[in-house]
């Protein structure tokens, strides 16, 4: 494999695809070496062909809103890789969707989900709806339009969406509700879903529990704990508020969140009801984090800026992709950071990503620290095939599980002589080896 010919062939195909060509080449380059040791993974053009997606499906969805107005917005699916199981990733619904951040979730899902060592392939999905600002009953016409699009190429043994940005309970209820309708059938073709249907305890929490979860196990493979550690959070919206819920539980001090208009930085760090802040700041539609000052003393608000110029141990990005560029990172090594561990899905540039890893400060990617949100998504699909619901504690044991096998596939991939884990390279060998098998037993379909 020449990385460099793929992506300028990548380059001329899909033109101005950023996220999606990023998302690329830093996975080929992790694994560049290891695959050129693999003839098999030559003859068979795995590269050429695990780089673009099996199909994808680009619809409108005309929907009315609440003054009678005929409205139009654009859905996608992006059905990326299905060599180890159903297509599985979520839908996202922002005004910011577009086919290059959807091709690059949907790669970076491909191998998340292999890292769960879950039956799952990976696919992503959305649209430039954004509910932000809309009534209930518009959100559920847009789903209802949404989902009379979707609903042929979707299925439990085929392709099982779940949550993202913009995509919560009330969403997959909407979504599930016309999928029900139109298949005339009860299936776990959704995860997300209420408990009164088929969801699973634990997955409101999973991303941001599974997160801390990795970040604990990043920390005891070096002697050290995050009791005493102070955690600084981006975001404040489900998967933040899962992360400050269960690193608060585990002794940590959280003491910043992140929102469109600026960041918080709370010293005294977050407790129950300042988390719980979180979730109605969240519910306001105002899609901003300011009050939570005016409502705590001793919490300072910072307009226009980002949390990462804040001293702190352990900064876990939790908002959206490149949000914590080569300056931020910067700042973070000059504040005394000890480890980093992405939340959101490629959180970092990779101008971050080089300067933390030649600091020599533990990194942990997105595609290994976030998947216990899909990974509990994985285990909502076996509690629908089985036709039962798991105790919270068991859903909570098997993610745990789950997330401590992915931080041992990292370190076996990617410690270096040093013994410095280069947890990026790791995750990305792990998860792509598995695919690449996959795909090698199965011929070239």
């Amino acid at each position: 494999m020449n990385v460099a010919q793929i992506m300028t062939a990548l380059e001329q195909k899909h033109p101005g695809e950023n996220e999606y060509l990023q998302a690329v080449r830093e996975v080929l380059t992790s694994v560049e070496e290891v695959y050129n040791r693999h003839p098999e993974f030559e003859a068979a053009r795995i590269a050429e062909r695990i780089v673009e997606p099996d199909r994808i499906f680009t619809f409108k969805v005309p929907w009315i809103d609440d003054r009678g107005t005929v409205r139009v917005n654009i859905g996608y699916r992006v059905q990326f890789n299905n060599a180890l199981g159903p297509y599985k990733g979520g839908l996202r619904f922002h005004s910011s969707v577009n086919l290059s951040i959807l091709k690059f979730l949907g790669f970076e899902q491909i191998f998340k989900n292999a890292l769960t060592t879950l039956p799952m392939g990976g696919a992503k999905g959305g649209s430039d709806f954004s509910p932000r600002g809309k009534s209930d009953r518009e959100v559920m016409r847009f789903c209802q339009a949404f989902m009379t699009e979707l609903w042929r190429y979707i299925g439990p043994e085929t392709d099982v969406p779940a949550g993202d940005i913009g995509v919560g309970g009330r969403e997959i209820g909407y979504l599930y509700g016309m999928y029900r309708k139109l298949a005339r059938e009860n299936t776990g073709v959704l995860t997300g879903k209420g408990m009164t249907y088929g969801g699973s305890l634990v997955r409101p929490e999973a991303t941001g529990f599974g997160a801390v979860y990795f970040v604990r196990q990043m920390l005891e493979s070096r002697g050290d704990t995050l009791s005493g550690k102070v955690v600084g959070l981006s975001g404040f919206g489900n998967v933040a508020w899962g992360a400050a819920l269960k690193a608060t539980e585990l002794g940590a001090r959280v003491v910043t969140i992140s929102g469109p208009d600026g960041y918080i930085h709370d010293p005294a760090g977050l407790d129950a009801e300042k988390i719980a802040c979180m979730l109605e700041l969240r519910a306001s539609n105002d899609d901003v984090v300011a009050p939570y000052a005016d409502r705590f003393p001793g919490a300072t608000f910072v307009e226009g800026r980002r949390p990462w110029e804040v001293p702190m141990d352990i900064a876990m990005p939790c908002a959206t992709q490149n949000e914590l560029d080569a300056d931020d990172a910067a700042c973070l090594i000059a504040g005394g950071v000890q480890y980093v561990a992405e939340v959101s899905n490629m959180g970092c540039t990779p101008g971050a990503i080089d300067r933390l890893i030649a600091a020599r400060i533990p990194y942990g990617p997105g595609k290994a620290v976030n998947a216990g949100g899909v990974a509990t998504s994985g285990l909502e699909m076996t509690q629908n095939a089985m036709k039962l619901n798991w105790p919270r504690e068991e859903v909570d044991a098997r993610l745990h599980q789950i997330m401590s096998s992915i931080h041992a596939a990292c370190v076996g991939y990617g410690t270096e002589p040093d013994g410095y884990v280069n947890y990026m390279k790791g995750a990305n060998i792990a998860g792509f080896m598995k695919v690449a098998r996959s795909m090698v037993e199965q011929g070239v379909i």
